[in-house]
C-alpha cells in the first residue's frame, strides 16, 4: 500500500468515526419535514412564523428527538438571521404570559422535546430583515454532547400554519 493510499484510508476511517473536527451529518428528508442527524439526534420540521416588516423579533420551532444512548442539552443556536439568538420558554406571571431566556433545553435519551408556540422556542431578536413567507434560512443548533447541527428553517405564513399548534398570547420580553 502506498503512502497516499494509507493516508486516504486513515481519512476515510476518521470521517466514519467522526474524529475530524466540525464533521456533521445532515440528511434532509424528502417530505415537508426537514431532519438532520448526528449522534442519534434528529431535528424534525423546523419552521418560523412570517413577520411583518415592523416586527423586530421572530421565533423558530421544531421537534428534537434524541435516539442516542445519553441525555443531551440544546445549549445555543447560531445564525445570521438576527443580531441575537436565545433559547426561550414561556412562564405565567400572574395573568400575563411572558417569555424568558433559559440557559439550555434538556433532551433526555430516547425522548423528544417539542419547541412550539406558547412553550419552549428559539428566539430571534433584532431580525436583520423580515421573515418572508416561502423563504428559508440556515440555523445551527449546538448541543452539549452531540455538537453542532445546521438545518434550513422554512418561513410559514398563516395558511401554512393552520395545522400547527400556535397561540395568540401577547408576550412581554
Amino acid at each position: 500500500m502506498t503512502w497516499f493510499n494509507k493516508i486516504g484510508a486513515i481519512v476515510v476511517i476518521a470521517l466514519g468515526l467522526g474524529l475530524l473536527g466540525g464533521c456533521q451529518t445532515v440528511e434532509p428528508t424528502p417530505s415537508r419535514d426537514t431532519s438532520a442527524t448526528t449522534s442519534g439526534m434528529i431535528l424534525e420540521n423546523p419552521w418560523a412564523r412570517a413577520t411583518p416588516g415592523t416586527v423586530p423579533n421572530g421565533a423558530v420551532f421544531l421537534k428534537i428527538v434524541n435516539q442516542g444512548s445519553t441525555d443531551d442539552q440544546l445549549v445555543a443556536a447560531h445564525g445570521k438571521v438576527s443580531a441575537t439568538i436565545e433559547l426561550h420558554t414561556h412562564v405565567l406571571e400572574g395573568s400575563v404570559m411572558k417569555m424568558r431566556a433559559v440557559p439550555h433545553i434538556d433532551v433526555p435519551k430516547n425522548q423528544s422535546v417539542e419547541l412550539r408556540p406558547g412553550g419552549l422556542h428559539i428566539m430571534l431578536i433584532n431580525l436583520h430583515a423580515p421573515l418572508n413567507e416561502g423563504t428559508k434560512f440556515p440555523l445551527t443548533l449546538e448541543f452539549a454532547r452531540s455538537g453542532r447541527m445546521t438545518v434550513e428553517v422554512p418561513v410559514k405564513g398563516p395558511a401554512e400554519m393552520a395545522g400547527e399548534n400556535h397561540s395568540d398570547h401577547h408576550h412581554k420580553h
